[in-house]
């Protein structure tokens, strides 16, 4: 079953989120700590993929032109929409948390990433759930992080995670036969470096260091995945 990797780790989600929302609250200042402690650490792992890159002027390429592309479409306002939306419809959490922000935060997060492209790869070409596995395995333990630092609107970002990773698997298994395994990880590499710089400005947001409009630079990963596809069809 080509979904079923994501399925599993849309459940590790939803499965982490609700533990974490059983742990006792935490004092402000221990969870400011944490947050930022995980902002760091996204920041460093956004760090490590991008520079994995050999292709840094498409890769700039993309990001500007994503980033038009994100702005036209407002993407960031439609997410902070459905997590605004999310915040009428389910109960505040008795410490305040913004049911929106963590929605938004957690999705970027899991959505953004090498193991969400490849895994997702592996499950509509070869039927390999693996990758997705061992995701979902880190994605629960984030899960219950993020739902004790950030609140309930964790569990909601399974959503956004099943329909972007199901939507790759569904189209890496109607063009697998289009290019060997070794081009579809090159263009997985590359895709992924994009998304490290995406990371970076997830680590950024939750730092409150500048706001920068993470979702609207989400069309760059597309148009990275377009570009060295086409250059591997083309002999570029």
């Amino acid at each position: 079953m080509i979904l079923w990797g994501s399925l599993v780790n849309a459940a590790a989600i939803v499965a982490g989120g609700a533990a974490g929302l059983l742990l006792p609250r935490m004092n402000e200042k221990f969870q400011r700590t944490a947050v930022q402690g995980m902002a760091i650490a996204l920041c460093v792992l956004g760090i490590m993929m991008a520079m994995k890159t050999e292709q840094y002027v498409w890769m700039v390429i993309s990001l500007a032109a994503g980033g038009v592309i994100g702005e036209w479409l407002q993407i960031e306002r439609r997410f902070e929409q459905a997590g605004a939306w999310l915040e009428r419809i389910v109960p505040a959490r008795r410490d305040g948390s913004p049911i929106g922000k963590a929605f938004v935060t957690a999705s970027l997060v899991y959505c953004i990433g090498a193991m969400a492209i490849l895994g997702a790869v592996d499950s509509g070409v070869r039927h390999d759930h693996e990758v997705l596995y061992a995701k979902s395995v880190m994605d629960g333990f984030l899960s219950i992080v993020f739902a004790s630092t950030l609140g309930a609107g964790v569990l909601f970002s399974a959503a956004p995670v099943l329909a972007y990773q199901g939507l790759i698997a569904l189209a890496a298994a109607g063009v697998a036969g289009a290019f060997d395994p070794a081009a579809i990880e090159t263009v997985t590499a590359e895709v992924s470096a994009v998304g490290g710089v995406l990371i970076i400005g997830i680590g950024i947001n939750l730092l409150e260091i500048k706001k920068i409009a993470v979702a609207n630079l989400l069309p760059a990963v597309a148009i990275m995945g377009a570009v060295m596809a086409a250059k591997l069809a083309f002999g570029g």
